[in-house]
């Protein structure tokens, strides 16, 4: 019994994981609890899966027959600009369930835990884009089983897929870090579409800008989700837009406002992570 005793207590501690090992393994746990809360809350993906159906099917049938844009389906210009405004969407979806999260005491649930800081603000980015790519798959089978005909090679596809998740990945970090501000949610969606809402109808979504009124159009053609939707469409359908640089030039202009929004809110939201954890 002694030997047996000493034997143990001699025995060595398996080696602690290195500390980017712990953060992978733990943002990736919390990533699955995230979308495994998925089946018990569903009406968490109503804004990524029935108000994309929504929208597409009272523009393309009850707007639609009295929008005619020259020179193509309105099908074929409605989609691209559904999956433009679907990218600045996801500002809201994101910054719901963070302020959700804060404020349900999840938050105060994960400092309780032994996980890297780290992890959790990741694993909430991660599990807010790939709940929006589910949206974005519905928005295009939805677009495409309703006459919707993509011009797309293997390389313009790859580009598509790209612009995506570029713009999903910056939006969602401005919606995190709205929501750790806001910390409620339902002042989030409240003020998330009195600011997305309008600009995704002057950003060219449904009628071009070039139609509007002296005011709106110069505001669309400024609007930064003008150049997510011109950029789509230019990729899906090859339509070049005019009226200002940003809509001459959209894809250059839609890398650029995605990157100037990472490079801005990802360190404002790490600070803002760090000092509301700490208090």
């Amino acid at each position: 019994m002694t030997a047996l005793t000493a034997t143990a207590i001699t025995e060595p501690l398996p080696a602690r994981p290195s500390r980017s090992l712990r953060y992978l393994r733990e943002t990736g746990l919390l990533v699955g609890r995230s979308l495994q809360t998925i089946p018990r809350v569903p009406e968490r993906l109503s804004d990524v899966t029935i108000q994309p159906i929504v929208f597409t099917l009272l523009f393309l049938y009850v707007f639609g027959s009295a929008i005619h844009i020259p020179g193509m389906r309105y099908q074929d210009y409605l989609l691209p600009g559904l999956v433009g405004q679907g990218l600045a969407f996801g500002v809201i979806g994101a910054g719901v369930a963070t302020a959700t999260d804060f404020t349900s005491g999840v938050i105060d649930r994960f400092r309780s835990l032994p996980v890297t800081r780290l992890s959790v603000i990741t694993a909430q980015v991660l599990g807010q884009i790939i709940e929006q790519i589910l949206g974005m798959v519905i928005i295009i089978g939805i677009g495409l089983a309703l006459g919707w005909r993509p011009d797309l090679t293997i390389a313009s596809g790859l580009e598509l897929a790209g612009l995506i998740l570029l713009g999903l990945t910056a939006f969602t970090w401005f919606g995190v870090l709205l929501g750790m501000i806001i910390r409620s949610s339902d002042g989030m969606q409240g003020l998330g579409f009195a600011i997305v809402f309008p600009l995704s109808f002057l950003a060219g979504t449904f009628v071009p800008i070039s139609g509007m009124q002296t005011v709106p159009r110069v505001i669309g053609e400024w609007d930064p989700l003008s150049a997510l939707v011109a950029a789509v469409r230019q990729v899906c359908q090859g339509t070049h837009s005019h009226g200002s640089w940003q809509l001459e030039h959209p894809v250059l202009a839609m890398i650029g406002w995605c990157v100037l929004i990472t490079a801005v809110c990802v360190p404002l939201a790490l600070r803002r992570f760090r000092s509301t954890t700490a208090a």
